[in-house]
């Protein structure tokens, strides 16, 4: 399965929560059922001090053998003295029901992580290193229950995400950062803006913060994340987010669970409007014709690789904050998307040419701002 590319990550998935037949049938209880544990949380001790400072609990890392997230398709090629910094949280790989938490060296759920990083995580690699630590992650089926036990599992991964976003800013040193992930890793990335990046001095330091795949709600989120929305497409110290689907759209399996909860001000979050960055053009709540996306990883027949298709798929912000696709290039669609038209498991892929522009561009402005502080001469705001 380590042979197999990314794409082959949906292909499990739904096979691990149902046919896509089977939903339609009988929706979102056949995925709980499916999907969530049946014991009860077990508790865990934290990671010792010194964890992550063990290149082996990386998944990428600067000084990592075969690092997954240096993986490019043709005609790109990673930075080679990276002067920026990445840390990037990778998504749910573990869809084993017996346990809340994954343990570190689940091998199955470690080679799904190799995977989403070659086709997530790869889009950040000319602008920056990446780092991208194992965690004990919540298995699938804690965001298909309101159990205090999903609660438990969240909270056991982001003490791990924490302690390892801790020893990356000590490797880090001084260099500008960018903080990146999706689905269940965007998710603790809003945990760590609220607690390690609003207020602080690292604020400063951040070219941009892509939460991908996880609603944030304007008014009930985003005041306290310590960034603004990225407004501008050359802005820095800002938020993009999107939620990728097809049409029709359902996206309600997103939405009611996020509605029945709080944000991070405290106040309801049930109707509120949520981040849209449209990634073909770097700007909020926007529409973009195909011919503005730069390209899309395709798999190839056996999913061996995967090579960029330019001009595949157009994006448009609609609603509450959905981000809409026409019709999808071959081999990213059928079984390949999950209940509602999710398009979940390709928010980067669809996009990854433009993500890759878009990190470059902040990534420029950044230095140019820091140049006009330095020296006194007027730069970009």
């Amino acid at each position: 399965m380590a042979r197999k590319f990314l794409y082959l990550v949906a292909v499990l998935i739904v096979l691990a929560i149902a046919a896509t037949f089977a939903y339609r049938i009988w929706g979102a209880e056949l995925l709980r059922q499916a999907m969530v544990p049946g014991g009860r949380f077990e508790s865990q001790a934290a990671l010792p001090t010194d964890s992550y400072a063990r290149p082996e609990m990386w998944m990428a890392r600067p000084d990592r053998p075969h690092n997954p997230a240096l993986w490019t398709p043709e005609g790109f090629a990673a930075a080679d003295k990276p002067t920026a910094a990445v840390f990037f949280i990778h998504p749910t790989s573990y869809l084993n029901r017996a346990r809340w938490n994954a343990p570190l060296d689940d091998k199955e759920a470690n080679e799904r992580a190799a995977l989403f990083l070659r086709g997530q995580a790869s889009a950040f690699n000319g602008a920056a290193a990446i780092w991208a630590p194992r965690y004990r992650q919540a298995t699938f089926g804690a965001f298909l229950t309101s159990q205090a036990d999903a609660q438990k599992a969240l909270d056991l991964a982001y003490r791990d995400v924490t302690a390892a976003f801790d020893q990356f800013l000590k490797e880090a040193g001084d260099r500008p950062v960018i903080l990146a992930g999706h689905s269940q890793g965007a998710l603790h990335l809003t945990r760590l803006l609220h607690d390690r990046v609003a207020g602080q001095p690292l604020a400063k330091r951040v070219v941009a913060a892509y939460v991908v795949g996880w609603p944030i709600s304007k008014t009930a989120d985003l005041p306290r994340l310590g960034l603004a929305e990225c407004a501008r497409a050359d802005q820095t110290g800002c938020i993009l987010s999107w939620q990728t689907f097809g049409e029709p759209a359902d996206p309600s399996l997103i939405l009611d669970t996020f509605d029945a909860s709080n944000g991070f001000t405290g106040a309801p979050r049930a109707g509120t409007p949520m981040i849209c960055t449209n990634p073909l053009t770097g700007t909020p709540d926007a529409r973009a014709e195909a011919d503005a996306n730069l390209g899309s990883l395709v798999p190839s027949g056996d999913f061996s690789s995967a090579t960029l298709q330019k001009g595949a798929v157009a994006a448009r912000c609609e609603g509450r904050g959905i981000l809409m696709i026409g019709n999808p290039p071959e081999g990213l669609s059928g079984q390949y998307v999950l209940p509602g038209n999710n398009y979940h498991v390709f928010d980067y892929s669809l996009f990854w040419a433009n993500v890759r522009a878009d990190a470059e561009r902040r990534l420029a402005a950044y230095r140019k701002q820091r140049l006009s502080r330095l020296f006194g001469f007027s730069g970009a705001g």
